[in-house]
């Protein structure tokens, strides 16, 4: 199915795309619309005719058929046979130039070339599609890449008369010529204060876990609302929602309280609109153990200074 796509100033000054014929462009253009999220697409020229070219039926499937060879030639698509001998094609720089929001998996088969399994690719040097650089070949098993070329020698095992790796004697004096620091910047230890182990320092209120300080903005706020989502809000609701905790934030409303409140927002998926609603609820609500406290109503016993003898 047709999607947008993106078309970048950058591809109108491209010298592979200015090496073909206008047609050949327009063609180019119009495969990006077409191809599914993967970049692929039938190679058909009869096809591919009648979902670009419908309206200039000048520009026949023949014409169409040379535009996708010159598309060819210039390394802008790549053209392939599947295993039940049906053509395809798919766009080189696909994954470079779109960038598809939650792409769904192609229906057609991938093409040898450019997407075959790990480890089916011949281990001579191949050039990269139009670069300039050649990716270099694998390097041979039990070789160090680009640091040594000498062999990697397998450690050796513990023999009676050699002591196992990383168990071998040292002295003080090796210690102290390895290390940057010198001798008197070491702090010396304190068996009054404890092993070295232990943190002197102290632990942050709340621990590891709390939250940070009360000066959040209205992104951090609404980060933490997506990161909680199973899936990812509408755009149109996570602008609405931004805007409420903009102003809520400008009145003074503190963040902990607008927290709690996208809390509730979220889990019981309520409009944007409520959000101040929520808030309220969450400022000012009884607590469970103190249920809201009724005063019987009482004659004044001053009644002019009660009512300022307006009886």
């Amino acid at each position: 199915m047709a999607r947008i796509r993106t078309i970048k100033p950058e591809a109108f000054v491209s010298e592979s795309l200015a090496a073909v014929s206008l047609t050949a462009e327009r063609t180019f253009f119009g495969l990006l619309t077409q191809a599914d999220d993967q970049g692929r697409h039938r190679d058909h020229a009869a096809i591919i005719a009648g979902q670009l070219w419908v309206l200039r039926p000048e520009h026949t499937p023949s014409d169409v058929e040379t535009d996708l060879a010159q598309l060819a030639d210039a390394g802008l698509i790549c053209r392939y046979t599947s295993p039940d001998d049906k053509r395809y094609l798919h766009v080189v720089t696909w994954h470079r130039h779109q960038k598809i929001n939650r792409p769904s998996m192609s229906r057609l088969p991938d093409c040898p070339r450019h997407n075959a399994p790990a480890g089916t690719r011949p281990i001579v040097a191949t050039p990269a599609v139009q670069a300039d650089v050649t990716e270099p070949a694998p390097s041979p098993h039990g070789t160090l890449r680009d640091t040594s070329r000498e062999p990697r020698e397998p450690a050796p095992h513990s023999t009676p008369d050699r002591k196992p790796a990383g168990q071998s004697d040292f002295t003080e004096h090796s210690v102290r010529d390895s290390g940057v620091l010198p001798a008197s910047a070491v702090t010396p230890h304190r068996p009054d204060l404890g092993p070295r182990t232990v943190d002197l320092g102290s632990t942050p209120s709340g621990g590891a876990s709390a939250h940070a300080p009360d000066t959040l903005s209205a992104r951090d706020l609404l980060a933490e609302y997506v990161s909680a989502c199973n899936h990812r809000p509408p755009d149109a609701v996570l602008k609405q929602l931004g805007g409420q905790v903009r102003k809520l934030l400008d009145e003074g409303i503190a963040p902990a309280h607008l927290r709690a409140a996208l809390e509730r927002h979220r889990a019981k998926g309520l409009s944007p609109s409520l959000l101040p609603s929520l808030v309220h609820e969450v400022m000012n609500a009884a607590s469970p153990g103190a249920p809201a406290t009724h005063r019987t109503w009482t004659n004044p016993a001053d009644v002019d200074a009660a009512y300022g003898g307006d009886l």
